[in-house]
């Protein structure tokens, strides 16, 4: 998603809020339909297959408003005699009609955000049907835009006009008819952005046209099997710098970046960037899922999200020592684990986030070696909650999930990463990246034009691992991604003897090895049972994971933890 880290929500995102203010006091409240994404399917959209969306959104930045028609293409799966789809019951919907025949009001209603459309004709197995939808108005406001959903109506520091879309926690639905569920990918969509001149509209995909209509100009864009909270609005007075890469898979990457003017400077550093991510990414994972596209993106006035093809970018050309822009390396990472694949219920987020995540601290390794590695590792594990399971084991909403006090929340990040690096420690670099390639492409050698977007569940990934190892490694998982509580390591010496037992959540199974370091010789015990023994002398310098591979319950990290929620009511007081 949006790299959600706690100590980001400091970070200022003023520009966007103060451009909406004054709206933000007036809009309604969405509908809990609106306001949630996903969760379980119901049956009427389970029965279509979404074909095609053409998308026509006229941006009027000076009014905060939007002017729309979709024409939505679905073929039945089974018999149905009714279209389901979602949008904002505050964009007022003025006309439907169903292949090109205007229905009667009487036929559709929209009263809390699910737009059901009565069809003329039922449609049989196989049959196709096309649904367009007029409508308009002002779409929901993010008030911390990407942390929840909405438009951000903002401007540049000479005054013009510079507007985003973010819609990942609510979902398409905030500004098109949509399937607002992770598996209500359309196979393409057409969208065509009309902005007032000379406002430059950047968009997912590849740029199929640009034609001038007077005052104003359409940017017509085509995206395959986007994600449908990746398809975005992005429009202002951009400059564009573009290359190309030449991908170690032979094919040649369009690379483009969008940024504002005055920035040149910025803009050209962190442009350069591009092809070494890419090489990155494309050496460790595989093929660039969307090279026949391009890799893009766009400077955007909130803090960034991983939109198919065209990830937006808001982190102000910050330096952290690093060597590299973590926030554009997180959100591009995304174009493999989230776009590529994508989950098939958000119960499955981590398997977006927390691969996503992983790939900063191998990223840092790459620059800057171990220490670079292993900074970032420690950096997630003093973040870490432990309140909820990483994965429930049932059908959620992208609310539930983000939710710090009933959900996993930013564990799926931090904690998924940390989880991931225990197991490539566990099976090896082989098993490890065979594991992940699987997962993300669905075969083990893909290339350019041999795979295409797919969703992936956490039993798929198990049983991945389980396969490519040649072991049954549930235990793993079950602890770590299904209990909430991580794994204690007792660690019991005496005299000449060292006794160490796994203590996992509900006494579940966990034959976890344990490296020990005695003195300079280097042992690893199998705790086939979850314990080992090992005899030392009684004098030797013992230290227990001496390689940092388990992820483990500390106590020094809870009283560091504890110590920091101390800290807070002070430092409000000063």
């Amino acid at each position: 998603m949006h790299a959600l880290r706690s100590s980001l929500l400091a970070l200022s995102l003023a520009a966007g809020i103060a451009g909406c203010a004054s709206l933000q006091t007036r809009q309604p409240p969405l509908t809990a339909q609106t306001e949630n994404s996903g969760g379980i399917m119901p049956a009427e959209q389970a029965r279509v297959h979404f074909d095609h969306a053409e998308l026509h959104i006229a941006v009027d930045p000076s009014a905060q408003r939007i002017e729309a028609i979709a024409t939505l293409t679905f073929t039945a799966r089974s018999p149905t005699d009714v279209l389901l789809l979602d949008l904002d019951r505050n964009l007022p919907i003025t006309a439907i009609e169903v292949d090109g025949r205007p229905l009667a009001s009487t036929s559709w209603n929209n009263p809390d955000g699910r737009l059901r459309v009565q069809l003329p004709h039922a449609l049989g197995t196989g049959e196709q049907v096309s649904t367009t939808v007029h409508y308009g108005g002002r779409p929901h406001v993010a008030k911390k835009a990407p942390w929840d959903g909405g438009f951000v109506w903002s401007h540049t520091a000479d005054g013009q006009p510079w507007v985003g879309s973010a819609v990942e926690g609510e979902g398409c639905d905030l500004f098109w008819p949509c399937i607002d569920h992770p598996q209500g990918k359309p196979d393409l969509v057409d969208l065509y952005v009309t902005v007032p001149k000379p406002l430059v509209a950047p968009g997912n995909g590849v740029l199929v046209g640009i034609s001038d209509n007077g005052d104003q100009r359409t940017y017509h864009w085509r995206a395959k099997h986007p994600t449908t909270y990746a398809i975005s609005i992005n429009v202002g007075p951009f400059k564009e710098l573009t290359g190309h890469y030449r991908s170690r898979h032979g094919n040649v990457i369009p690379l483009q970046y969008w940024y504002l003017p005055g920035e040149e400077r910025q803009a050209q550093a962190l442009f350069a960037e591009f092809p070494r991510m890419l090489d990155f990414l494309e050496a460790r994972i595989g093929p660039y899922p969307f090279g026949d596209e391009k890799m893009g993106v766009v400077e955007t006035p909130y803090l960034g999200m991983e939109h198919q093809t065209i990830n937006a970018y808001g982190n102000h050309y910050a330096k952290d020592g690093s060597g590299f822009d973590w926030l554009l390396q997180h959100e591009f990472s995304h174009e493999w684990f989230g776009n590529q694949m994508t989950n098939a219920d958000w119960n499955d987020m981590w398997l977006h986030e927390a691969f996503a995540t992983y790939m900063q601290p191998l990223y840092s390794q790459s620059i800057n070696g171990d220490m670079g590695y292993y900074s970032w590792l420690e950096k997630m594990r003093l973040s870490l909650s432990d309140r909820y399971p990483v994965v429930s084991g049932s059908s959620k909403t992208e609310a539930q999930v983000y939710d710090d006090e009933h959900g996993p929340g930013l564990d799926i990040y931090d904690k998924g990463a940390l989880m991931l690096h225990s197991l490539r420690e566990l099976i090896g670099d082989r098993a490890f990246f065979e594991s992940l390639r699987l997962l993300v492409y669905g075969r083990a050698d893909p290339k350019p034009g041999n795979f295409a977007p797919h969703y992936a569940t956490t039993p798929d990934f198990i049983e991945i691992v389980d396969k490519v190892t040649r072991r049954d490694l549930d235990w793993f998982f079950n602890v770590y991604l299904y209990q909430a509580a991580l794994p204690v390591l007792d660690v019991q010496r005496h005299g000449d003897r060292l006794d160490l037992r796994w203590h996992a959540p509900h006494d579940l199974p966990f034959p976890m090895p344990v490296e020990v370091q005695v003195d300079e010789a280097l042992h690893v015990l199998p705790m086939t049972r979850g314990e080992g023994t090992l005899e030392l002398p009684a004098d030797a310098l013992v230290i227990i994971d001496p390689h940092s591979k388990l992820l483990r319950d500390l106590p020094q990290v809870t009283e560091y933890q504890q110590w920091q929620k101390q800290q807070k009511p002070q430092r409000k007081a000063n």
